[in-house]
């Protein structure tokens, strides 16, 4: 068997291009830099495609939700505190644009370590060699009998660190998350499975209490989940723990009767995660309401995401 000889192609169909359907125009192309220019300007000139044409979508899926009197709930992990993001948190918290923060507990600890002694974050590789990673007692001490305490009087975890921070005379108090948020009456609930968080290794460690603290906290989010229909969801860099404990408190709630269907979810985050993507962004909204995945650093997504919230309040 020898090579075919060449197709002939002078049937073939054409069309203009003028008239095909495309998914690219010069109308969502960027608009040039000029030195000077202001923020509003800067994220309106942002090409409308992809994550560009996202981060403005979900900054007015948010001021749309405020203006409606609807809830921002803001679910993270702990990076976002570790990499300088609590004044810009706060910020969101004093003018009422986030209205429920979720945590993991690795939060409280970064939060803590923050406005007690103006520095967090350890060398685990080095620390761990000669086991003193995690070892730092003030920490261990003093968050685990904020825990202990406060489930005495039926307070969550997120609430009786916040108290502790704001009616501390810590150097820093005023740039905590958790303090701001009791100041303010935010709630704040934090979510943890034993044995992740370095205060679990201290004998001041009480597994009962913290394990109760935590169920009150759940409780509390789920409250929090019954209320967000016309509401936004956010995700800031949580990969486990708040993908996980959303879908239950979702599913609990729709369980339960409430109506949370038509709502925004995004996660943030700096590369795709799979909980984050199906438990946050896909699986919530897949009958109704918008998921949305923006890739990106902490430290310059969320300034970002929040400078287009303002500039569109």
């Amino acid at each position: 068997m020898g090579y075919p000889y060449p197709i002939d192609l002078g049937g073939l169909k054409r069309y203009s291009l003028r008239q095909r359907r495309s998914k690219a125009t010069v109308g969502e192309a960027a608009s040039p830099l000029k030195k000077g220019i202001t923020l509003r300007d800067f994220i309106d000139g942002l090409p409308d495609f992809l994550q560009a044409r996202d981060l403005r979508v979900v900054a007015r899926a948010v001021v749309e939700a405020r203006k409606a009197a609807r809830p921002v709930i803001l679910g993270m992990g702990a990076h976002p505190i570790k990499v300088g993001l609590n004044p810009i948190l706060i910020q969101l918290l004093k003018e009422e644009i986030v209205t429920a923060v979720a945590t993991n507990g690795a939060a409280i600890i970064h939060d803590f370590e923050l406005a007690f002694a103006g520095q967090t974050s350890e060398d685990v590789r080095e620390a761990l060699e000669d086991g003193s990673f995690g070892m730092a007692k003030e920490t261990a001490v003093m968050l685990n009998r904020a825990i202990n305490e406060g489930v005495k009087r039926d307070r969550g975890i997120g609430e009786v660190v916040g108290e502790m921070i704001a009616e501390s005379e810590f150097p820093h108090r005023d740039l905590s998350l958790f303090g701001c948020a009791w100041r303010l009456g935010v709630p704040a609930t934090v979510h943890v499975a034993m044995g992740t968080d370095i205060i679990h290794m201290h004998p001041e460690f009480d597994g009962a209490s913290t394990g109760r603290a935590a169920e009150i906290d759940f409780k509390r989010f789920v409250s929090l989940v019954a209320g967000l229909e016309g509401g936004v969801f956010i995700n800031l860099g949580s990969a486990v723990m708040i993908p996980e404990v959303f879908l239950k408190a979702l599913s609990l709630v729709r369980n339960l009767g409430y109506r949370v269907q038509d709502f925004t979810t995004v996660t943030l985050d700096f590369q795709y995660q799979y909980r984050a993507r199906v438990n946050v962004v896909e699986r919530p909204t897949s009958k109704a309401g918008r998921g949305y995945y923006l890739i990106g650093p902490h430290e310059i997504l969320l300034p970002l995401l929040v400078g287009a919230i303002i500039e569109y309040y």
